[in-house]
């Protein structure tokens, strides 16, 4: 049965005592999201339940990575099945604070920057995302003090993020990132699908098949990927693209026509009131 913890304390509590009583210690991991699990959010927990001995999985909807008019307080929330798949997968510690309990101060004054990535892409269209997803993550690191730290592919840019961040602060933690889960149509799997209604929904498709196109053309080079991708975005007027770029993987900076090599696609849209985002992974020959 799975141990859900609400505090700080309790949390910390908890699993001082196993891993201290453990003979060479165990590994944690620790697989951070905002609820609403769907596939994608068990496949982390199914690769950190293999790779550890000892997972934690948090719930919490993060305030300081909403920006105004962001979906905040319509975010979907659904504690009582997030529980029972957590439970069925054997999963042993929950850790679901409030926001309370989280920032008892109000919003926090004191944030972890993202720096001059996190203002690109994502970062430029919800200014302050990822200073808000940094700081909440860093918390919840300093909270467990995991060995590893699980992450989904669909969110590129926090994966390298957060990898930075690590790295800058000279944590030793790991980073897990587990490949995107997608639907049987291609659309990546988001807590926010389910605010789509079925005309959305097959409208959204055109972005895994943006990013299928794209792949097709990278032996041609840049402009022909993100030409491929957005002859494909802009065929139905119900996707409306906020961003459509090619990133170096390395540096998360825009890669130029003369790039050869590693590359990642990244794309946003909004289909009726949802934004969605998704990426793939190219070679440019």
């Amino acid at each position: 049965m799975s141990v859900v913890v609400e505090t700080i304390a309790g949390m910390r509590s908890a699993l001082r005592h196993l891993t201290e009583s453990a003979d060479g210690g165990r590994k944690v991991a620790l697989v951070p999201t905002m609820g609403a699990l769907h596939d994608g959010h068990l496949a982390l927990i199914d690769r950190a339940l293999q790779i550890a001995d000892i997972v934690v999985v948090s719930i919490f909807v993060n305030p300081l990575q909403f920006g105004a008019g962001e979906d905040l307080d319509t975010y979907p929330r659904t504690l009582d099945a997030d529980l029972a798949a957590l439970e069925a997968r054997g999963v042993p510690f929950v850790f679901a604070p409030t926001a309370d309990e989280m920032y008892p101060r109000g919003a926090s004054e004191t944030r972890v920057t993202s720096g001059s990535i996190g203002g690109r892409y994502e970062g430029k269209s919800r200014r302050g995302h990822f200073d808000g997803v940094l700081t909440v993550v860093a918390k919840l690191l300093n909270i467990v003090e995991p060995d590893v730290v699980a992450f989904g592919e669909k969110d590129a840019q926090q994966v390298f993020l957060v990898r930075r961040m690590i790295g800058d602060l000279d944590l030793d933690i790991a980073v897990e990132a587990v490949e995107t889960v997608r639907d049987v149509d291609g659309l990546a799997l988001s807590s926010r699908n389910r605010f789509l209604d079925d005309r959305q929904r097959r409208a959204a498709v055109a972005i895994p098949n943006a990013l299928e196109a794209a792949e097709s053309s990278a032996d041609r080079g840049t402009d022909a990927v993100l030409a491929a991708a957005q002859s494909v975005l802009t065929g139905d007027s119900d996707v409306q693209l906020d961003y459509l770029t090619v990133v170096d993987p390395a540096t998360f900076l825009p890669v130029d026509e003369g790039h050869h090599g590693r590359a990642v696609v990244l794309v946003a849209a909004r289909v009726g009131d949802t934004r969605l985002i998704d990426n793939q992974a190219i070679y440019i020959g």
